[in-house]
């Protein structure tokens, strides 16, 4: 029978072997009886037998497997006898055979037999501490040794575990992954993977190998550790027998990955890792992920009822993600580096590279606080040069900062971290410069760059002119000219780590590696690390703490530009949730006319000035018909407080009917009509005895349901009229949102409002259309929300979006409810309506007309609504997906008949989307409801880089 070879025979279900099968055979053949405990396995049948003075492993091979495979398996345990590591002992059948033929069912199966090593396998230790990491990667590197030397034909087979047919296996499975984000994301980490891999395979040595010494197979015993499960002995890649070893170690530290450099450098005591393989490692673990991972989705796909297979998935997935995320190339400088001899200290007393004399007037800002990227100048190929271009024309030259962490390089719609922290810095001298060596050493041309080596550290330098010789060289020697030289510092001989770093792995990792080059060019260029934690601090001890924040551990956002958002670390973020931006952060043009205007006026609307005027007319021209007066103010909030002091004064009556489930703001009058549980959860027994709580038109989980429930909820508010006219309380007013912003987006049902509003103008109340959310053009098709419903009110309140972040908003009603004001005095906002508002409002609707804004929200809004409601028909964590152009909500539920909110798993949905670079919040009273209002110029691409991120979060939650 020829060995097995995976690539021919895919599907591996395990053989039908029952408990009671498997107590007839070992005491058949091996005269063991006693308890029988079938254990895990993805393809074999292994049970585990308690005789009472011992236990062993009765261990039913695939009939896949050959005896040569089988006899291999055990040649490898005699390989590693005495070898200090507690391993299996054979046991013999009774005829003195270490392997049997039997036969189960008409199936032939070979079997045999171990002592069961007792101890507690590594797997079940949630957090290994460090001395355990060492364990394991000492326990795979002596095994590796142990095994070196062992030739045995049954050694020459291909298993889905070999690394050496990784891509093949990925090609193979990858359609068992069910979610089509996750196989995207396999797909491509494999590809990365591969490619990188590609110039290293012939260089990577084999053996025999264990293949699976993982924290499955490491149990921790009183006799000391031992490994099991020997199964998986092939001939591989000696590197590939270390990367499963840290693929299994790495869903134990998902959020410190570093952490496996313990077991890395503990392996590489035992066997030492050569050049080649240092470079592939990571490579290596990536695909032993993404092998698990598809091997995992395949076996429980073949067998339904494999326990094994289907609990180990989401830690596979864990270990698989966490590794795809992680730069190839930064994980191996950092191998290296734990790997490497301890060099000498390097020295601080650098000479100079450069006579030049600089000072911070030199230095260029690449950073996301600089002023010469605004206006999205930092997405520009030649952002840099411009910068720098500009710096040498002022001051003669210009050098960039060491760990500066770069706006230039920062990716909008990025599925990973970009490398933004600059290791090497540049000098630009356009009049040209001599380099002398700041240290003595050999300098030699390697693969493009000018390579100094010193005794402690290297130098790297791009851009040296001089002739290709390589040459000893002394200290504050000329080694050549330059006009543009990048420099960079390693303490690793001969290797050069990455030029820009992810801030993914702490600063501290790289400043060892890569040491500050601030002496080179007598000014200090370092950038000290971006401290949110710090900075959160700092807010919490002076800022009050109902003043919440989004995010437990926020990353600190200093830039916006268009609906993305940049942290300190120039990373940058979908902004999904700001409908205050309406038009974008940093619009240029509303930059301009801010600043132009603050350097002529700003008072107040009491003073006499044309931009007031232009700005109401304006308003008055977009308003709905009839609604032709203006009230300028400063929030939504005193926007709604207004409104409802108008329909009181209007009417002369007190009460105010509002839905429930609503929040309106945070003023003494727009609280009180607020009943949002999710903002107040005493909303319902705190509200004044002039508001009048009346059932929200929930159609999705409220008294009636469906889209055709209106009639239903304007017969409950027909009882509550009839209970206030019986009281003799006449109603002052109705406000509610003509989409239930608060909820996520929720449409009321159709005629909803129209029937409301005839109700309450019958009884002489005021309708008031809480528009601060939803109106504005965020809905695409429509302007305002109320015109979504048919209806026009009598007074409309707005904010948020028409100041584009300025405190701007506004009453807009009729000219005989605005003078009914005037029976309580005058009306007067210090800021409402200043001139810099004004002229903030006005540019807000120029560029939105001029740009096509609200037909953006209509096009990008339909696209991602489609794309929301597809995630919905294969997430069964998806309840409903709610909304209209730019104000969507996707509800979560842990049932959807139940409708049982998805609480938790929101708030987990939205720290994981921070991760893909999403800025998503929750919302409604349960706070269950994804809120998704981005700025109106998003485009169709980051929706749906939005739509794949939530995709996949959802795939793996």
């Amino acid at each position: 029978m020829p060995n097995f070879d995976f690539l021919t025979q895919p599907a591996l279900p395990r053989p039908d072997v029952t408990p009671d099968d498997a107590a007839a055979i070992a005491t058949a053949h091996f005269g063991l009886a006693g308890r029988i405990t079938e254990l895990g396995s993805n393809q074999d049948r292994n049970f585990r037998i308690d005789t009472g003075d011992a236990r062993y492993v009765l261990k039913l091979a695939n009939p896949v497997f050959s005896a040569d495979e089988l006899r291999a398996q055990n040649a490898a345990l005699r390989a590693l006898a005495g070898s200090g590591i507690r391993i299996p002992e054979v046991i013999a059948t009774t005829g003195g055979d270490e392997l049997i033929e039997v036969e189960v069912r008409g199936t032939a199966l070979f079997a045999r037999v171990l002592r069961y090593l007792d101890g507690d396998p590594l797997t079940d230790v949630g957090r290994p501490s460090r001395e355990q990491l060492r364990i394991l990667g000492a326990l795979a590197g002596r095994v590796a040794a142990g095994l070196s030397p062992l030739r045995h034909p049954g050694l020459d087979r291909t298993t889905q575990w070999d690394a050496r047919v990784s891509g093949e296996v990925v090609d193979l499975l990858l359609d068992h992954v069910a979610q089509p984000a996750k196989r995207t994301v396999v797909r491509d980490a494999t590809d990365a993977a591969l490619a990188r891999l590609r110039p290293l395979r012939d260089r990577l040595r084999v053996q025999a190998v264990h293949g699976d010494v993982t924290d499955d197979n490491i149990v921790l015993g009183h006799g000391g550790p031992g490994v099991i499960d020997f199964g998986d002995v092939s001939d591989g890649w000696l590197v590939a027998e270390l990367a499963a070893t840290v693929t299994s170690a790495l869903h134990h530290v998902p959020d410190e990955p570093l952490a496996v450099l313990d077991v890395i450098e503990a392996f590489h005591a035992e066997s030492p890792l050569d050049d080649a393989d240092l470079a592939a490692l990571w490579p290596l673990v990536v695909l032993r992920g993404a092998v698990l991972v598809v091997s995992g989705e395949q076996q429980v796909a073949l067998e339904a009822d494999n326990v094994y297979a289907a609990e180990n998935r989401a830690h596979e997935w864990v270990a698989f993600d966490v590794a795809r995320r992680l730069d190839a190339a930064e994980l191996e400088t950092l191998i290296r580096a734990r790997l490497a001899p301890a060099p000498a200290q390097p020295s601080t007393g650098f000479g100079r590279l450069v006579a030049l004399t600089t000072g911070p007037e030199h230095l260029a800002d690449l950073s996301v606080m600089a002023r010469d990227l605004d206006a999205g100048v930092w997405l520009s190929d030649d952002a840099e040069d411009r910068i720098l271009a500009r710096v040498c024309r002022e001051h003669g030259h210009a050098v960039t900062r060491y760990t500066e962490a770069r706006l230039t390089r920062a990716r909008p719609d990025r599925p990973l971290p970009s490398a933004t922290v600059a290791l090497a810095v540049t000098l630009d001298a356009p009049t040209g410069v001599d380099v002398t060596a700041p240290f003595a050493g050999e300098l030699a041309l390697v693969e493009g760059s000018w390579l100094l080596r010193g005794d402690a550290v290297d130098l790297w330098l791009d851009g040296l002119t001089r002739p290709l010789t390589t040459a000893t060289i002394d200290a504050g020697e000329t080694i050549g000219t330059a006009i543009r030289l990048t420099a960079q510092l390693s303490t690793l001989a001969g290797h050069r780590p990455p030029a820009l770093v992810t801030p993914t792995l702490p600063l501290s990792a790289w400043t060892t590696v890569s040491p500050d080059p601030s002496a080179l060019f007598g000014i200090d260029l370092a950038v000290g690390a971006p401290d949110p934690e710090a900075s959160l601090a700092r807010r919490d001890a002076t800022f009050a703490h109902v003043q919440e924040h989004y995010f437990a551990r926020p990353p600190l956002i200093e830039r916006g530009w268009r609906h993305h958002l940049v942290d300190t670390r120039a990373q940058s973020y979908i902004d999904m949730v700001n409908n205050v931006t309406q038009i974008g952060h940093g619009h240029p043009r509303l930059v301009d006319a801010v600043r132009d205007q603050w350097a002529r006026l700003n008072t107040n609307s009491r003073f006499h000035y044309d931009e007031l005027s232009r700005f109401t007319e304006r308003l008055a021209e977009i308003a709905p018909e009839g609604l032709d007066t203006v009230f300028l103010v400063n929030s939504g909030s005193e926007a709604v407080d207004l409104a409802l002091r108008l329909a009181q004064i209007h009417t002369g009556r007190r009460t105010i009917l509002a839905v429930t489930e609503a929040y309106h703001g945070w003023t003494i009058g727009s609280d009180a009509v607020s009943s949002s549980l999710g903002d107040n959860p005493r909303a319902l027994e705190t509200r004044p005895d002039w508001v009048k709580l009346v059932a929200a038109p929930n159609s999705l989980r409220g008294r009636h349901r469906g889209p055709d429930s209106a009639a239903a909820y304007l017969a409950d508010l027909d009882a509550d009229l009839a209970e206030l006219d019986a009281a003799g309380t006449a109603v002052a007013g109705y406000i509610a949102e003509p989409v239930f912003g608060n909820a996520g987006g929720l449409m009321l049902p159709d005629g909803y409002l129209a029937g409301v509003y005839e109700r309450v103008r019958a009884r002489g109340g005021v309708c008031i259309a809480d528009e601060v959310q939803v109106g504005y053009g965020r809905l695409g098709h429509y302007f305002w929300g109320s015109e979504q419903q048919s209806v026009v009110p009598d007074v409309i309140t707005i904010a948020k979006a028409m100041g584009n972040g300025q405190p701007l908003g506004a009453v807009i009603t009729r000219r005989d409810i605005a003078e009914s004001f005037a029976a309580e005095g005058s009306f007067f906002s210090s800021a409402g309506g200043s001139p810099v508002s004004s002229v903030v409002g006005l540019t807000v609707l120029d560029v939105m007309r001029d740009e096509g804004l609200q037909q953006n929200a209509a096009e990008v809004g339909d696209h991602l609504v489609a794309r929301l409601r597809e995630l919905g028909e294969r997430h069964p964590l998806v309840g409903a997906v709610h909304g209209m152009g730019l104000y969507l909500g996707m509800e979560l539920v842990l049932d959807r008949e139940t409708l049982q909110p998805a609480t938790e798993e929101a708030a987990r949905v939205c720290d994981r989307m921070l991760a893909e670079g999403c800025i998503v919040q929750p919302t409604g009273d349960y706070k269950n409801v994804l809120k998704i209002k981005p700025p109106l110029c998003i485009t169709r691409e980051s929706a749906d880089r939005f739509a794949d991120a939530l995709d996949l979060v959802l795939a793996t939650l």
